[in-house]
């Protein structure tokens, strides 16, 4: 199936910068309209609403949950390693029971965004490339779900700089 490209207004990639919370919660919307237009762009590309809906679900959780408010981050100025360090870690020790079936899911989600951004023209072919190949790695992450869910007594420090934080 072709893809579609379903417009947002002119985002530039400095749309994303902030550094107080008014900043932050323009961007917050910013992002709320981008999820908008992702949604509408995975019914357009033949996706039922149902399962759209669960998409831009779990890429609102990604974008606003984990690369604004935990990691502060512009939303479309990824750097190495972010979808790694959320899959390998913060998924895992923000999820009450941490499953390889729910965070496959927001892997597929996390992948079409980022491809649905590059449609924009807000991230490079090259950042989606390292981004695709970072959703991809699910036997290193269903590994770290097990590994996690068999810690013991001190061994969390240990676990956790097993995936470093790249930001």
């Amino acid at each position: 199936m072709g893809h579609s490209v379903v417009e947002c207004r002119e985002l530039e990639q400095q749309d994303f910068d902030f550094t107080d919370l008014e900043q932050e919660l323009k961007v917050d919307e910013r992002c709320r309209t981008l999820l908008g237009s992702f949604y509408q762009h995975l019914q357009a590309d033949g996706m039922d609403a149902q399962n759209a809906s669960e998409l831009a679900f779990a890429a609102d959780y990604y974008l606003r949950d984990y690369l604004l408010d935990y990691g502060r981050q512009n939303v479309v100025r990824p750097v190495p390693g972010i979808v790694r360090y959320f899959a390998a870690n913060w998924f895992i020790t923000h999820t009450l029971d941490p499953e390889m079936a729910v965070l496959g899911r927001h892997l597929e989600s996390i992948r079409r965004l980022y491809a649905f951004l590059h449609l924009q023209h807000l991230i490079s072919v090259e950042e989606l490339r390292f981004l695709e190949a970072e959703t991809g790695e699910l036997d290193y992450y269903a590994g770290r779900i097990d590994s996690f869910l068999s810690i013991e007594k001190d061994g969390y420090v240990a676990w956790e700089a097993a995936c470093a934080r790249p930001f």
